[in-house]
């Protein structure tokens, strides 16, 4: 493991205390100071010839990344695309995985593209912002020093809701992650969001729910990559 990469292992894992320290004292976590312009840079990058976009995520981005550069290339967009993707995991946990960080400081990427685990955006204010807060304001920052756009996705409720929660269904969990990403962006400076989960609330609205799903419930079918990755798409270049 390289010095620059300890090094921002050492200074994750402090964030991690200072965070769950004011998290038990019921104190608000960090907060990062408003980034402005990054809407504009982002703009920018939709215009370079060939612009380099890297997602960081699990299971939920590993047909996105396929998905979003065909659906660019079919459009007269040459993107390249990387990931560092694995199921189950966390931005916390890819925080601290060699491969991800190498990945991130190696690749000249233009935009990182940060999603995190499916139901911590759902949890209560204080839960999320001790699970999620830290891993995105990571990458966030991250992102920035490297002079990338981070670009924060936002998923979606499962299908029939939180089966820990009675009454629960698509469209209360739906809003709850919303609500999550957005105090996650306000809280990492504003990252600009790609609103997926908003994308899929239109297509339930629309009849069309039971189509965005694999049979689990959860995870996207190749209908749900569509969708997602046309948001990609509109996000990024406006189109």
């Amino acid at each position: 493991m390289t010095k620059p990469i300890r090094e921002r292992e050492r200074i994750f894992r402090r964030l991690i205390m200072f965070t769950k320290i004011l998290g038990f004292l019921g104190l608000s976590g960090c907060v990062l100071a408003p980034v402005a312009g990054e809407r504009e840079k982002l703009d920018a990058v939709a215009k370079k010839d060939r612009p380099s976009i890297l997602f960081v995520g699990n299971s939920y981005s590993f047909g996105i990344p396929k998905e979003f550069g065909e659906l660019s290339a079919s459009r007269g967009k040459d993107v390249r695309i990387g990931h560092s993707t694995y199921s189950g995991w966390s931005l916390t946990k890819h925080s601290r995985n060699p491969g991800t960080l190498k990945k991130l400081q190696e690749g000249e990427w233009d935009v990182i593209v940060i999603q995190d685990y499916s139901t911590n955006p759902s949890h209560n204010e204080r839960q999320r912002r001790m699970k999620m807060d830290p891993g995105v304001q990571f990458f966030a920052t991250e992102a920035r020093a490297l002079g990338a756009v981070p670009l924060l996705y936002q998923t979606w409720g499962r299908r029939d809701g939180n089966p820990d929660i009675a009454g629960d269904d698509f469209y209360k969990m739906n809003d709850r992650v919303r609500k999550g990403y957005l105090s996650a962006s306000r809280n990492g400076g504003g990252i600009v969001t790609v609103k997926a989960g908003d994308a899929w609330e239109r297509e339930f609205r629309a009849g069309r729910g039971a189509d965005l799903f694999y049979e689990d419930g959860s995870h996207p079918s190749g209908y749900g990559n569509e969708v997602t990755a046309e948001e990609f798409y509109r996000t990024i270049f406006r189109e």
